[in-house]
């Protein structure tokens, strides 16, 4: 079965790129944050919800492998996959192009935790899960 996919678009802002006028290379982590809070959006549980459930989702590991820079004014595109869902975890990968010519500029993943408010490891609501499960 193929995998669902999720696309966000954004453009590149000026404060984003660094004296080569490169897209900084950390910028790209909250290209990828940004992609993935639209995807929970797009499957009905914003962020936002899962917060007042009493769990958040920090990442405890990101990757990310790069082929050519993005600049100042381009559009991206970010294609995001749910890679894995395991008890107290999620993979998220995905894949940013420029998206007039579709050119792949970087690729990379973030883990996360399902995490209560003391930090410690907890199951995702049961409504998240379904739709995550649906998603893949």
């Amino acid at each position: 079965m193929e995998q669902k996919v999720f696309s966000h678009t954004l453009r590149v802002k000026y404060a984003d790129t660094d004296k080569m006028q490169f897209v900084y290379y950390g910028r790209y982590f909250e290209y990828f944050e940004a992609a993935r809070n639209e995807m929970l959006r797009e499957i009905g549980f914003e962020y936002k919800l899962l917060e007042t459930l009493g769990v958040m989702l920090p990442v405890v590991a990101a990757h990310a492998d790069y082929f050519s820079p993005a600049y100042y004014d381009d559009l991206l595109l970010i294609e995001s996959r749910i890679q894995k869902l395991e008890n107290v975890r999620l993979s998220i990968s995905y894949e940013l192009f420029e998206k007039g010519a579709r050119k792949k500029l970087v690729q990379g993943y973030t883990t996360h935790a399902f995490i209560n408010q003391n930090g410690r490891p907890t199951r995702p609501p049961k409504e998240l899960l379904q739709k995550l499960e649906s998603a893949r």
